[in-house]
């Protein structure tokens, strides 16, 4: 069973604050998968029912984008989930195509608008640990480039190092790939986001892997911190 940790320094800084983590074992991880494609296309469509008639100032008053606004505004920085939804809803553009792990959980993401993160479990050097980043920590990011953190940004860790921020998102070295067979999810939920709802996005990935995989199993569905 993986190890999922809460600093003590992050829990005091962010006590209303919560993660969210799901363990799928015995996965599979398509470039395609069918029946996954028409399940994104219904969503977009949805999406663009769901939201029909906003513009971005009226997004802002959804209040999980708020709480990601309030968060992303510390940094000087715009949550990149809003864009991705404003790209679908605005320009017509799809839900990026990629490896169907990694789809199934960009399709939840847009859906309930939580921050994730996807990693391939066995590249991971547990246990995980939620912390504050101080600014002089690096990892390599997914487009292989060296990034510190921004000071205070969440963050978490495995023995090895930064396997995510907030700010930049995933490093390279535990990435999703073809070759996964056993994932972990992460939701970072700041200050506004009720763990209930991370539960039911941690449910929804699980959901859109189990049309690639139905014999896909859970290890671990659980969300840490605040008064969860």
């Amino acid at each position: 069973m993986l190890i999922f940790q809460l600093s003590d320094v992050w829990s005091k800084t962010y006590p209303d604050s919560h993660a969210g983590v799901l363990v799928v074992r015995d996965a599979q991880n398509p470039a395609r998968h069918a029946l996954l494609e028409k399940r994104r296309e219904a969503l977009e469509e949805e999406l663009r029912a769901r939201y029909s008639g906003q513009d971005r100032t009226s997004l802002l008053n959804n209040p999980v984008l708020q709480a990601y606004d309030a968060y992303y505004r510390r940094f000087k920085k715009t949550y990149h989930v809003q864009l991705q939804l404003e790209s679908i809803l605005f320009k017509d553009k799809s839900i990026p195509t990629v490896a169907a792990l990694v789809e199934a959980m960009f399709m939840a993401e847009l859906d309930h608008l939580l921050l994730t993160a996807g990693h391939d479990l066995d590249s991971l050097r547990t246990p995980l640990t939620l912390d504050l980043a101080t600014g002089a920590e690096h990892y390599t990011l997914l487009r292989g480039e060296l990034q510190a953190p921004k000071a205070g940004d969440m963050m978490i860790l495995d023995n090895e190092g930064i396997i995510s921020s907030i700010i930049y998102g995933p490093d390279q070295r535990t990435q999703i790939t073809e070759k996964t067979r056993h994932a972990v999810f992460t939701v970072y939920g700041p200050a506004g986001i009720r763990a209930e709802d991370i539960r039911l996005q941690l449910e929804e990935i699980l959901e859109n892997v189990r049309v690639i995989a139905p014999e896909a199993r859970v290890e671990m569905l659980e969300v840490f911190g605040g008064n969860s």
